[in-house]
């Protein structure tokens, strides 16, 4: 089974910045793309960034120009570097990952449990 781990979510005062990590374990054989979603109060859970093997990144429009998505593939670990952060980022980040686990080159879904961020004075 493939687990996702978040981690590095907290308490920070807007302008701040935070750099949220994912870890995934088990039996991979690769992973094609990583990313993070978030979900905030009242809102739908919503894309923040992806990024592909390859390196070919996608933001959301709400956190263009803050974020930095990426990853180590040694590690299948995704960060996500979060800076100027605002109150509207207030809200659980969740990991996504796309995972081949053999040769038959179906692919699988997995999501991390979520950690809180929370931008507040």
């Amino acid at each position: 089974q493939v687990q996702l781990v978040e981690s590095g979510g907290g308490l920070v005062q807007p302008g701040g910045s935070l750099r949220l990590s994912c870890a995934a374990s088990g039996s991979i054989l690769s992973i094609s793309t990583m990313g993070w979603y978030r979900e905030g109060p009242g809102n739908q859970r919503e894309l923040v960034a992806e990024i592909t093997s390859s390196g070919t990144k996608t933001y959301g429009d709400s956190v263009k120009g803050r974020c930095t998505i990426s990853r180590d593939n040694a590690k299948n670990t995704v960060y996500l570097q979060m800076d100027s952060l605002k109150p509207e980022d207030t809200a659980v980040y969740w990991c996504k990952a796309h995972v081949a686990l053999d040769s038959s080159g179906r692919q699988y879904q997995y999501w991390g449990q979520g950690t809180l961020v929370t931008a507040s004075e």
